[in-house]
């Protein structure tokens, strides 16, 4: 299969070598035809004006031989009855009756005649033209003729000439010609290449076309193509990482639940099992082994607690209870609860007490998360200040990453150094809510080995 430009050089080669023949054998032709008649046509104005020249039948050899050398044109004058009376070339008495030549019959009767035939006095063919002229009364007709192989020569050279001139003008339609499908081959390489490309990659480049309107239309639309396509692959590369994502994400929600339910299923299962194989248990091991059960299965009902408060804080359907409270008393509440777990550290609480609205119990909690990361990831002291316009809780722990301290925020984000917040990544998630149902903003400051500090203004 040809490319476009071949097809198109093809086409017009063949298209110029027909139109040269075509235009060639049509000038010829043309030519020819136009030649003779503008020869006949100066013969029959010579014819015309030899008639004037002419004024009696005595001065009419002296008057043809001196016509005759001007013009280099065989000149002949015949009576009425077909005799030669003179001839330019030619001893007239040698010469036959000329009556019934062609062009002196046509002469007869319509006063012109005109042939083109071999004579056999000269031996050449000749273009003869002969009109009819009245000297002294009587009637003669004067023929003029002129040899067709010198007409030839003459009509010869100048066909040369218009060929030729038909001919350069042709090649220099052909170079242009040559050169277009030169450029129409360049653009639709060009486009063909930014069409691979497109198939197999976004193209680093911009295609532009200044060639025609149609190829700067081709050029601009696939150009934005490219754009539409880039963009879908960056979506699509986006909702691959997102998918990615979020099916790492799930294993580890699962691998984190299954651990976190799996010490206390464990725990539930051994003192269980111990209580029902062991008939004679002393009770206090055995309230014992049911307090560590109902501990266990405590810390499973809170898990999926904090499962079901995630779900309705992302649908938006946990609904909130303003009420006005102290600052300082939701914190001292907070720290008696996690006195009992983080027995040998110190929590500090600075500033004056302020009283707010919210929901006691979705602030305590998101307070008690914050408190608790602070307590997890920090061996000093852990201070809750309160603030006008804020209450923060700092310490002096491991302290964040800056690209993790962009996700913390996010459901099941884990920090990858240390498990942030909780085993699930819930923590932060669950504080961050709370706070945006009560139109607070959750400020966190971090730096690597120097601590944390976790700021809601409200």
């Amino acid at each position: 299969m040809l490319k476009i430009h071949q097809l198109f050089l093809r086409t017009f080669s063949l298209i110029f070598l027909v139109m040269l023949i075509v235009i060639s054998v049509t000038t010829y032709y043309w030519s020819k035809n136009n030649y003779l008649n503008q020869v006949e046509k100066n013969l029959s104005q010579n014819i015309d004006a030899l008639s004037f020249s002419i004024i009696s039948v005595d001065n009419m050899d002296y008057i043809i031989k001196t016509f005759n050398n001007k013009t280099g044109t065989r000149i002949t004058i015949i009576d009425e009855k077909g005799n030669v009376v003179a001839d330019s070339d030619e001893d007239k008495e040698k010469m036959g009756n000329h009556l019934n030549r062609y062009e002196i019959i046509h002469a007869k009767y319509e006063g012109y005649g005109k042939k083109i035939r071999f004579s056999n006095t000269v031996k050449q063919e000749l273009l003869y033209v002969a009109k009819k002229i009245a000297i002294d009364d009587s009637i003669y007709y004067i023929r003029l003729a002129d040899y067709t192989e010198k007409i030839q020569e003459s009509f010869g050279e100048l066909v040369y000439q218009i060929i030729g001139l038909i001919a350069i003008f042709l090649i220099l339609f052909f170079a242009i010609t040559y050169y277009l499908s030169l450029k129409i081959k360049v653009e639709t390489n060009s486009i063909l290449n930014f069409l691979i490309e497109m198939s197999n990659k976004k193209p680093n480049y911009e295609l532009h076309s200044e060639f025609s309107e149609e190829f700067n239309k081709i050029t601009r639309l696939l150009n934005k193509v490219a754009i539409k396509l880039s963009k879908k692959e960056r979506q699509k590369a986006k909702q691959t990482a997102k998918l990615k994502l979020a099916n790492r994400q799930k294993d580890e929600i699962i691998s984190a639940i299954s651990h976190e339910f799996k010490n206390p299923i464990a725990i539930i299962s051994g003192y269980s099992e111990t209580i029902l194989n062991d008939k004679d248990l002393p009770e206090s091991m055995k309230i014992k082994f049911l307090n560590k059960i109902y501990t266990s299965g405590n810390k499973m009902s809170h898990i999926i607690d904090k499962l079901r408060l995630t779900l309705k804080l992302e649908e938006g359907k946990q609904q909130i209870i303003h009420t006005n409270c102290s600052l300082k008393a939701i914190s001292e509440e907070v720290l008696s609860d996690l006195k009992e777990k983080y027995k040998n550290r110190d929590i500090l609480i600075l500033g004056e007490d302020k009283n707010i609205k919210v929901d006691e119990t979705l602030f305590s909690m998101a307070l008690s998360n914050l408190i608790e990361n602070a307590l997890k990831y920090s061996e000093d002291d852990v201070i809750i200040k309160i603030e006008p316009n804020s209450i923060s809780v700092s310490d002096k722990g491991i302290g964040i990453d800056e690209n993790d301290l962009r996700m913390i925020n996010q459901k099941f984000y884990r920090v990858s150094q240390n498990g942030w917040n909780n085993s699930l990544g819930l923590g932060l998630f669950i504080v961050a809510s709370i706070l945006k149902l009560h139109n607070f903003e959750l400020e966190v400051k971090s730096k690597i080995h120097e601590g944390s500090e976790f700021i809601i203004k409200y």
